[in-house]
């Protein structure tokens, strides 16, 4: 079955401009996520005639994805009544992140072709690259993060960046050349940004091409994959890009507090983080703690002398995982394991299915594997999910990878 939009109408002309603009807008803008995700939203009530019998004859291949992030909206609404202290704003997260599915609805009904999404993010990568680098080397900031944190900028023009390795599938002879200048703009974009948590990204992006290398057909593209992975790693010969100061400075700063030295530091704040989220996660492993009691057991853990003063300036705790934890116990972080593990399950199935690659799934399944693999390596040095931008921009991009991955399956069904 192809019931694919003629190229030139209206519907078509819309959901491929919103597509593009997805990730090109991402980190050039301060409205573009929101803005996508409020019109995908308008578009799913739209075409709901047509894409709820498609989501039923899908659904279940994506049950498992649903799921988890319904149990997300399902948990912070129990936070919400009874936690005291809880706050609406506590809901807005995980309700529109559960919303973003709507992009894999509208992609069901109007099955638009993905070369739209593969040129968003190669704009995206290059648009981004740009602006951060001319932050860097033209106005002399040290740490520039665009629109953002220098974290978050440089963790999701990576990702963005990645994921157009996997697009470099959708492009035949030489024209795989422009996702592969996608892929460099977002390693350099990254190495602009001076954030240190990519790196543990790419080297799941290196485990993940030797494990399906296969599938990148032809030389060009292998070279381009190597050529964008090597860049990384020659960083830190170029004393310009100010990679190998950051590793000697982090490898410094972990000797220093191991040795009772200065804890002060980028590396040793997030080790004082992490020693005070453990104490916190032994007093309420299975349920957490809300806001307000963690503020208070971790003043009263300061008063006691356990943890440096320090800690009560930082919000979060530089760490997916322990922030879960502690604010969660078990119960929270298997919910938040959830949106990260069902998706990896989804796409995994689906890069081991011998029909995959003659179906046209791969190049989506693959990003979608690398998407969630670069958020939760983000999420081991840094709570990636802690901003609604950084959140929205995982769930709009995986519902529509998962929706490309099922128009690609449909299309040779017999």
């Amino acid at each position: 079955m192809n019931n694919t939009l003629p190229k030139n109408s209206a519907s078509s002309v819309f959901i491929h401009s919103l597509i593009f603009m997805l990730p090109f807008l991402a980190l050039i803008s301060s409205f573009g996520v929101g803005l996508c995700s409020f019109a995908f939203l308008l578009a799913a009530i739209v075409c709901r005639r047509r894409a709820w019998p498609a989501l039923q004859h899908h659904l279940p291949s994506v049950r498992g994805v649903l799921i988890a992030f319904g149990l997300a909206l399902g948990l912070a609404l129990l936070n919400f009544w009874f936690s005291a202290g809880a706050l609406l704003r506590d809901l807005e997260k995980p309700s529109r992140m559960l919303a973003a599915a709507t992009v894999m609805l509208t992609v069901l009904a109007l099955r638009p072709s993905r070369k739209a999404l593969w040129w968003g993010l190669i704009a995206g990568s290059m648009a981004g690259a740009a602006f951060i680098a001319y932050q860097r080397w033209g106005m002399g900031v040290e740490r520039p993060g665009g629109l953002i944190n220098s974290i978050t900028f440089g963790d999701i023009v990576l990702c963005m960046g990645l994921l157009c390795l996997a697009g470099m599938l959708d492009f035949a002879g030489r024209a795989a050349i422009w996702p592969g200048l996608g892929a460099l703009a977002g390693l350099t974009g990254s190495i602009a940004s001076g954030t240190r948590g990519g790196w543990v990204a790419i080297i799941c992006a290196i485990v993940v091409l030797v494990r399906y290398g296969h599938v990148l057909r032809g030389r060009l593209r292998k070279g381009l994959a190597l050529l964008a992975l090597a860049l990384m790693v020659s960083t830190y010969f170029i004393p310009q890009t100010g990679a190998r100061m950051r590793i000697d400075q982090g490898i410094s700063d972990i000797q220093q507090y191991m040795n009772g030295g200065e804890t002060y530091t980028n590396v040793g704040v997030r080790l004082e983080l992490w020693r005070s989220a453990l104490r916190l996660i032994e007093r309420r492993p299975l349920l957490g703690a809300n806001a307000a009691t963690e503020r208070e057991e971790l003043a009263a853990l300061v008063a006691a002398h356990k943890v440096h003063p320090y800690v009560l300036e930082f919000p979060h705790y530089h760490n997916d995982i322990l922030q879960a934890l502690v604010f969660g116990g078990v119960v929270g972080l298997l919910v938040w394991g959830a949106t990260l593990v069902a998706p990896f399950l989804f796409f995994v199935r689906l890069l081991n299915r011998p029909e995959s690659a003659a179906a046209g799934v791969t190049a989506p399944a693959l990003a979608g594997l690398l998407l969630v693999l670069s958020y939760f390596s983000f999420g081991l040095t840094e709570v990636i999910f802690w901003s609604v931008r950084s959140c929205m921009f995982y769930a709009l991009m995986l519902f529509l990878l998962i929706g490309l991955c099922l128009n690609a399956q449909e299309r040779t069904t017999p």
